[in-house]
């Protein structure tokens, strides 16, 4: 059970307190929660789950926005991680974005989203249909009656239909001249690539998407031609669990419009699409730095928004980079952007240059990482594929589509 939320913004301000039971929770908490920031650094960002003397924390980080919620009792902490990431979704879906500017400006909305999706401590409506029902999403007309009226909220007077149908996430009154329904394969790739040019890790996260715009209340399945590679899969409600356990397909009545119908990981790949090969070496207080970038597995389609990004260590007061292909900028906190697109077919891109050391030292003790971006469209890089996708009543004018996209996620290479 959750007994408050709080946003906080990135300088550490409260935005927003949210008490969920009876038990108040002081805002002394935040200050303890931001000290800790402060003297431990992203470390600490980077725990889920946090045991304060008091409480314990759970939170998670979005635009810059950490949403931290608090506990004094037992329970399950992924539950109370998920639904940080639920409201942070609904708030990003409802406000077009998520920053400090946005919370502020659609505080009141905010805070009846939080008073529906939360009830004493227990998630209770998280489906952003029915919360689309129950709470209209601000726009200019709403925000110039507020002003004039004077009542700033945007609830609704009825209760939306679908809170006693056994399908809540979707309405049954809908209705479309054309009906559509497209899925999307989106993937990132992790890999870590040591300083020899061994492949350590290499894993895909993966999201099936789909945007579905059907009259009524369908009924779906898709399935895949190769689903036993998928890992850790996680469906949304509308998913029925023993079609899958038994035959791996999904079965489900999706809600209206876009939502995640599932995610998975596929781990141990044995290959990568491009390959970065950095050369660096010191003598005298100098550092020579070479970097080549190429194509390792062609995967049959373009390759761009590529870039290489890396941390010039502090030892180093100067440099001068330049590359046959692409911009380099160096930032003011020594962070080097190699910004490449796409690979040209005559020539390998490289960058190449001189690092100067500060007084004293001849050679460099740290050496950087680099941080490896790139996006490929109509390729999901798993090798997952997709088999049919079928309507137990198929209405009139039916479209459906498919589309793959992979993009880089944590893909490293040491030097």
């Amino acid at each position: 059970m959750l007994q408050c939320i709080f946003l906080l913004s990135d300088s550490g301000e409260v935005m927003l307190e949210k008490q969920l039971t009876g038990h108040r929770v002081d805002r002394s908490i935040c200050a303890w929660f931001w000290d800790q920031i402060v003297s431990q650094g992203d470390s600490f960002k980077q725990q889920p789950v946090i045991a304060s003397p008091t409480h314990y924390l759970f939170q998670i980080v979005r635009e810059g926005i950490t949403f931290l919620a608090c506990t004094q009792v037992e329970m399950p902490p992924l539950m109370g991680i998920e639904f940080l990431c639920r409201v942070a979704d609904v708030l990003s879906d409802y406000l077009e974005g998520l920053n400090e500017d946005v919370i502020k400006d659609n505080f009141v909305i905010v805070y009846e989203l939080l008073d529906e999706m939360i009830d004493n401590g227990f998630p209770l409506t998280t489906e952003p249909n029915i919360l689309r029902e129950m709470i209209a999403p601000p726009n200019i007309v709403s925000k110039m009656l507020s002003v004039v009226t004077g009542n700033s909220s945007n609830m609704s007077d009825t209760l939306p239909g679908a809170t006693a149908s056994c399908v809540p996430w979707r309405t049954t009154d809908i209705k479309y001249a054309n009906n559509e329904v497209y899925v999307d394969l989106v993937e990132e790739m992790d890999a870590i690539i040591n300083r020899d040019g061994v492949l350590v890790k290499c894993e895909v996260y993966g999201e099936v998407q789909v945007n579905s715009h059907i009259t009524g209340v369908p009924d779906l399945t898709l399935s895949f031609t190769n689903p036993s590679i998928m890992d850790d899969v996680r469906f949304h409600p509308c998913v029925r669990f023993r079609p899958w356990e038994s035959h791996h397909i999904l079965s489900f009545v999706p809600p209206d419009g876009l939502f995640k119908l599932m995610s998975y990981r596929v781990k141990k790949l044995k290959s990568t699409p491009i390959y970065v090969k950095p050369q660096i070496t010191s003598d005298d207080g100098t550092c020579r730095v070479n970097v080549m970038v190429g194509i390792r597995n062609d995967p049959g389609k373009m390759i761009d928004s590529i870039t290489v990004q890396f941390q010039l260590p502090s030892c180093v007061l100067s440099a001068d980079l330049t590359a046959n292909h692409g911009a380099v900028t160096i930032f003011s906190n020594k962070m080097c952007t190699w910004s490449i697109d796409r690979i040209p077919k005559d020539r390998a891109p490289a960058l190449s240059g001189t690092l100067m050391l500060e007084t004293g030292l001849k050679r460099l003790n740290v050496f950087p990482t680099f941080q490896v971006g790139f996006r490929i469209q109509g390729v999901a890089l798993s090798g997952l594929q997709l088999d049919k996708l079928d309507l137990r009543v198929v209405p009139s004018r039916l479209y459906k589509g498919f589309r793959a996209f992979t993009r880089s996620g944590l893909y490293e290479v040491r030097s």
